[in-house]
């Protein structure tokens, strides 16, 4: 991960800088507030003092006398929790101000005028993004600063991992939502980029794919990289990106949005190029189903079927499909998987992703062992209580479908106890076929990027036991495999901080189809990954220790 460290005479270059610059503050009625930057052409930042306790301030930004974009921001009112930036270089040059109203009620003494935000707020030509959060991840993606949720519009071109994510810049709470851009050459060690796609009068961008269009069917350009996203205001439609520098920039399509419905729950597009039929197929989220479409030039959609009426789990809304062919290890067989992501509804709690296995037309998803899918059952792609959202990076080398999810649940996820970033994503997974008593289930290994970094722990087992994470301060995560009952638990509530939320300290517990012989741990600074068999079963569980877990002590259950 990469942080950027700001020097003394950095500081001091970048003071004399804005000694000419000045914030005019102008405080009107009602709570609203004026506020004038002058001579913005020689400024970067304004950096704004958040408290996250503070409810929500619209802040509207005025570029001459026209609105160029609204955020929401929790402006300081008792304290400052941080500081986060807003990037001014868009308006370089321009007459710039903010109209801020803080939803300050006067009937309770408070003043919108005397709040501390004002006092705090202030120019600067540089942010300081040196890491002070002890449960940043070493070797897991995060932001560089600001919220994050799903991973968005993966794709792999010219040695480069693109990761695109659900990324909140004005705080670490979900709001305001852009793509946010990463890029990795061995999937462990990112690099940050510029925002990619902004919000914009069609409403904040949520998820969605990326493809490289090879054979230019959109009329972009060849390898060009296209993007479906959801545009997110009153309603939810889809909207169209291309970019023709590799995934640094993108264009949005005039024609915004292409795809539209008449239902509240309609996103999170993922397309991909069928050989087999030769158009693309594009997988919606539609409220409790997916939607199957094709196109011959990523712009014009016919719907072909529909899927999920009466299969899985159905306690919350179904998000962010994808949809991928995968043989069976051991056999000449292969099947489609269908992933659906779900909130709530998941085996522990809140979020999670389960999956379908079956045959695909180009047109039409239809299940194999359907009774495995009645009556609520669902089959999980990880039984912990912090994956979701996986999805698979497009264009993979070697025919590869490497998968990266968010770690992290919505039951908890704006409350976890990190402040200059908020969440972090699993490590990617390859995920495979296997048979068990002629039945076919999922598993997702490690990408063999991480074999031999010494990032993991392997442990043999003969029976059922409990495999032990500690610290000197007597913190502990508890993996337990029952053989006997055919099960494998995580247990963190002793493992640190837990009280954050009631929905936290709590046991996940899975199913395991056939004998567990060895586990494969992956311990960061807030998290574990277990992958049982070489991940025929995963668990992955956010952990908040006063010290690493860095001692592993096996034992046997008798």
């Amino acid at each position: 991960m990469r942080y950027h460290i700001i020097s003394i005479a950095a500081l001091l270059l970048s003071t004399m800088a804005l000694q000419a610059q000045t914030l005019d503050i102008e405080h009107l009625a009602g709570g609203n507030t004026l506020v004038r930057v002058s001579e913005p052409q020689n400024t970067r930042y304004l950096l704004l003092p958040i408290e996250e306790k503070a409810p929500e301030a619209p802040v509207k930004i005025i570029c001459g006398n026209d609105l160029s974009r609204t955020i929401s921001v929790r402006l300081a009112l008792d304290k400052v929790d941080y500081m986060v930036p807003l990037d001014l270089s868009e308006w370089a040059g321009k007459d710039i101000k903010f109209l801020i109203h803080l939803p300050v009620d006067r009937a309770t003494g408070r003043d919108a005028q005397n709040e501390i935000c004002w006092s705090k707020m202030k120019l600067s030509d540089v942010i300081d993004t040196e890491n002070r959060e002890i449960f940043r991840p070493a070797y897991h993606h995060t932001p560089e600063y600001g919220w994050m949720n799903d991973p968005n519009g993966m794709f792999y071109k010219d040695g480069e991992w693109h990761l695109y994510y659900q990324w909140g810049p004005y705080g670490s709470m979900w709001n305001n939502l852009t793509w946010g851009h990463s890029v990795s050459r061995d999937l462990i060690h990112w690099e940050y980029r510029p925002e990619a796609i902004k919000p914009d009068a069609l409403g904040y961008i949520f998820s969605g794919s990326c493809v490289v269009d090879h054979n230019n069917t959109a009329g972009f350009g060849k390898d060009a990289v296209i993007a479906l996203y959801t545009s997110a205001a009153e309603v939810q439609s889809q909207s169209l990106a291309y970019s023709l520098d590799g995934g640094d920039t993108f264009i949005k399509y005039p024609g915004n949005p292409i795809l539209t419905a008449d239902i509240a729950d309609f996103r999170d597009p993922n397309m991909f190029w069928n050989e087999e039929i030769g158009k693309w197929n594009l997988i919606l989220a539609c409220g409790q189903e997916m939607r199957i479409y094709t196109s011959d030039n990523l712009i014009d959609w016919k719907e072909e079927s529909r899927f999920g009426q009466s299969y899985g789990s159905h306690d919350g809304v179904w998000e962010c499909p994808d949809l991928f062919k995968l043989s069976v290890e051991g056999t000449s067989e292969e099947k489609w998987v269908l992933f659906c992501n779900i909130n709530p509804g998941g085996p522990s709690g809140g979020s999670a992703t389960q999956y379908f296995i079956g045959d695909f037309d180009g047109s039409k998803f239809t299940l194999d062992n359907p009774e495995m899918y009645l009556d609520g059952k669902a089959l999980w792609q990880d039984y912990g209580k912090d994956h979701y959202a996986a999805v698979s990076f497009s264009n993979a080398p070697d025919g590869r479908h490497t998968m990266i999810a968010w770690m992290s649940n919505w039951e908890y996820a704006n409350n976890v106890p990190t402040m200059q970033f908020r969440s972090a994503n699993t490590i990617a997974r390859e995920p495979f076929l296997y048979n068990v008593d002629g039945k076919v289930y999922l598993g997702s290994r490690p990408s063999p990027e991480y074999a031999g970094t010494g990032l993991d722990k392997t442990v043999k087992v003969k029976g059922s036991c409990t495999v032990t994470l500690s610290n000197e301060n007597g913190e502990e995560f508890v993996i337990t495999y029952d053989q006997k009952a055919m099960t494998l638990s995580c247990d963190r509530s002793r493992s640190g901080m837990v009280d954050f939320s009631q929905h936290f300290n709590t046991v996940a517990t899975a199913p395991v189809c056939r004998r567990i012989t060895s586990f494969r741990i992956f311990v960061d600074n807030c998290s574990v990954e277990v992958f049982a068999n070489d991940g025929e079963v995963c668990m992955t569980s956010l952990v908040f220790p006063s010290q690493p877990l860095n001692t592993v002590t096996v034992n046997k259950i008798k």
